[in-house]
C-alpha cells in the first residue's frame, strides 16, 4: 500500500509566512511608489495601467511560489510503501506406503492402493512450504521420491507406484527405516512420517518397533494408518481358466504394533475401513501438522524533497528570466 508523509511536518508551519510576505510586499510597493513630474499628463493618461501591475503580481507570485516550494522541500516529503514478509517454518514429511499384493483388495474402492494414492495426492496438493517425499515397501523398502518442494514431480512419481515393483511381503520396519533415512539429516522444525499399511510385518531385517525407536531418538513423529475393513475383504485373483475372479481374504492388520509405533514417537494411529474414513485420516493429519507462518510487517520510505527543490529552482529561473526580459523595469 502506497502513502505519503512528511518527515519534518513542523516545517510546514512556515507556510503561514507566504501570505504575510505577499501582504507586506504589496503594501510596501504601494507606499514606496516612485513619481515623475511631467508638464503634460496627457501622454501618461493614454498609457495602459494594467500591464505593469499585472507584471508585478506575476513576479511576486512566482517568488512566493519558490518560497512555498522550498518550505515543502525542507519538510522532507516521503512516499512510503507498506508490505509484509512471510516467514515460514516448513515441515518435512515422508509418505511411507505399503505396495504389497494385498493392497489390491477392493474393500476400499477402487482398491486399497489406488484409494491411498488418491487421498495422499489430495493431501500433497493441500500443503504449502513443506518438503514432502515418498517411500514404498513390500518385501523390502525403497525411496520412490526424495524430499522435494516440487509437488508436480512427487505426484508423477506417485502415479507410477503399483503392486509388483518389488518382491511381495510386508516389511513395515524396512519401510519405516527408508523413510527415517530421508529425514535423519533434515533441519526442519518438525519431521513427520505417515505410514500406511494393510497388514503386519512379515519380512525385512528390521522390525517396526526397532525402527520406531530410531525415529524416536531422531525426533521424528510417525502417524500410522491401517487401511482395510474388519473381517474379510474381496481380493482379485487372475485364474488361467476362468479369468479374473474374487476370493475372500482375511484382513490382518496389526493394530497393536501400529498403535505402539505412533505412541512411541508422539504420533497417532488411525484405522480406515473405507474411502471416506481414509480421506478423513489425511485431513486430520493435515490439521495436526500445520506449518508455522510468521508475518513481519515493514514500511519503506523514499525521499521526494528533490522534486519540490527542483521545481523551486525551475520557478526561480523563470522568475529571473521574466524579470530581465518581458517584465524588465525601466530605471
Amino acid at each position: 500500500m502506497m502513502f505519503y508523509r512528511f518527515a519534518d511536518p513542523w516545517v510546514l508551519g512556515f507556510l503561514v509566512l507566504v501570505p504575510l510576505l505577499a501582504w507586506w510586499k504589496l503594501r510596501g510597493s504601494r507606499a514606496r511608489g516612485a513619481s515623475l513630474r511631467f508638464s503634460n499628463l496627457g501622454v501618461i493618461k493614454n498609457l495602459q495601467r494594467k500591464g505593469p501591475a499585472r507584471a508585478r503580481l506575476i513576479l511576486l507570485g512566482l517568488r512566493l511560489l519558490v518560497v512555498a516550494l522550498i518550505i515543502v522541500a525542507l519538510a522532507r516529503p516521503q512516499s512510503g510503501m507498506q508490505g509484509e514478509e512471510v516467514l515460514t517454518e516448513g515441515i518435512d514429511i515422508v509418505l511411507a506406503m505399503d505396495i504389497s499384493s494385498s493392497m489390491l483388495a477392493e474393500d476400499i474402492k477402487p482398491n486399497r492402493l489406488e484409494a491411498a494414492k488418491e487421498v495422499a495426492a489430495e493431501f500433497i496438493q493441500g500443503r504449502k512450504n513443506d518438503r514432502i517425499g515418498m517411500a514404498v515397501f513390500a518385501g523390502q523398502g525403497f525411496t520412490q521420491c526424495p524430499l522435494t518442494l516440487d509437488y508436480g514431480i512427487l505426484l508423477t512419481f506417485m502415479e507410477e507406484v503399483k503392486v509388483g515393483l518389488i518382491e511381495d511381503g510386508t516389511a513395515l520396519g524396512m519401510g519405516l527405516v527408508t523413510a527415517i533415512n530421508r529425514l535423519c539429516s533434515s533441519e526442519a522444525k518438525s519431521k513427520v512420517i505417515i505410514a500406511l499399511t494393510d497388514g503386519r510385518n512379515n519380512r525385512g531385517e528390521i522390525d517396526p518397533i526397532t525402527a520406531a525407536q530410531a525415529a524416536q531418538a531422531l525426533g521424528i513423529k510417525i502417524y500410522t494408518v491401517g487401511a482395510g475393513t474388519r473381517g474379510t475383504a474381496m481380493y482379485p485373483v487372475d485364474d488361467p481358466f476362468f479369468g479374473k475372479r474374487y476370493v475372500p481374504m482375511q484382513v490382518d492388520i496389526d493394530d497393536a504394533t501400529l498403535g505402539r509405533i505412533a505412541q512411541m514417537t508422539g504420533g497417532r494411529y488411525f484405522r480406515a475401513t473405507d474411502r471416506t474414513e481414509l480421506a478423513g485420516v489425511y485431513k486430520e493429519i493435515d490439521a495436526l501438522e500445520k506449518t508455522e507462518i510468521k508475518v513481519q510487517e515493514y514500511t519503506r520510505y523514499s525521499e521526494q524533497f528533490y522534486y519540490f527543490a527542483g521545481l523551486a529552482l525551475l520557478v526561480l529561473l523563470i522568475e529571473i528570466v521574466l524579470a530581465h526580459t518581458r517584465f524588465r523595469k525601466i530605471p
